[in-house]
């Protein structure tokens, strides 16, 4: 048990990969929950359970949204059922891999927070707007990433839409009609059971696409989500903001070089590239062009 602790502080302490330590906060949360769901159950206090969840869970009626705020942020990390939650983590770590590899870490993340917030606020506008919603909205509640990971799903399918998926029964698949199947299949729902998921979904679908295609002419969205970040960051490290004084007004060059010595592409460069990627697909590339994007996504 401690080492499966040690492996759990390990992923959050030593950098690395953003993809799994998303899907290791969903996971937490979602073992959490089991576990307090199970023992607030058996002792008698099953309402402690529900008060928890509740407070996770996205509202869809505006006025209680407004006495429960951080929803808008928790609910893309709850998950309660066991299908559930293993759909969304296998095409996050899918799709979270392939945008990794060629956007790196921080792209990830962005895409991640910003299609949840984004499927969460289309989804609270059609519930207090839409009359076929309003109806509903007094008790229901969301909980999900679908819509942060459909959001990764089609930035990359917008990023690489001919890159190939080898699918069970089905064989190769581009990932652009994995994504136009999974965006028809939330229209289709979005007056079904699951009628507020789907809706979220479609927000989440529309933020991955419009990331990419604001990345491409030099735009990136998840700016905001970065300075929070690093804001958050440096707070728990306690690092104090650093002064620099020049004395020397005198002609300097700007140095654009990694610690390794390597020249760092410029955002235009990295541009050009995406758009070839996007035209011609990754094998498209020259070497040279394949090391540029690999050091652009280090940043």
């Amino acid at each position: 048990m401690t080492s499966i602790f040690d492996d759990i502080k390990r992923v959050f302490t030593q950098g690395g990969n953003a993809v799994t330590k998303l899907i290791m906060i969903n996971v937490i949360v979602f073992v959490t929950l089991i576990l307090l769901r199970t023992i607030s159950y058996l002792v008698g206090y099953g309402v402690i359970y529900e008060l928890v969840t509740i407070n996770l869970g996205l509202p869809a009626h505006i006025m209680r949204f407004l006495f429960k705020p951080w929803t808008i942020f928790t609910y893309f990390f709850t998950h309660e059922g066991f299908l559930h939650i293993i759909f969304n983590m296998l095409n996050l770590y899918w799709f979270g891999f392939l945008v990794r590899e060629y956007l790196g870490n921080k792209k990830v993340v962005s895409l991640y927070i910003l299609g949840g917030l984004a499927g969460g606020i289309l989804y609270l506008l059609f519930y207090n707007l839409v009359p076929f919603f309003e109806a509903r909205a007094a008790t229901a509640v969301m909980i999900g990433a679908s819509a942060s990971v459909l959001a990764i799903i089609l930035a990359a399918a917008t990023l690489l839409p001919d890159y190939t998926f080898n699918l069970i029964l089905l064989g190769p698949v581009r990932i652009k009609y994995i994504a136009a199947f999974l965006v028809i299949l939330s229209i289709s729902g979005a007056v079904g059971d699951n009628a507020g998921g789907n809706i979220a979904h479609l927000g989440g679908a529309l933020i991955g696409f419009i990331f990419i295609k604001q990345l491409q002419k030099g735009n990136d969205l998840g700016k905001p989500v970065h300075a929070v970040g690093d804001f958050f960051s440096n707070l728990a490290a306690g690092r104090p903001k650093m002064k620099a004084t020049f004395t020397n007004p005198g002609p300097r060059t700007r140095s654009t070089t990694t610690t390794s010595g390597n020249v760092r592409p410029d955002q235009k460069e990295i541009d050009i590239i995406l758009d070839k990627i996007s035209e011609s697909g990754y094998e498209s590339l020259t070497k040279e062009e394949k090391q540029k994007l690999f050091r652009a996504s280090q940043k």
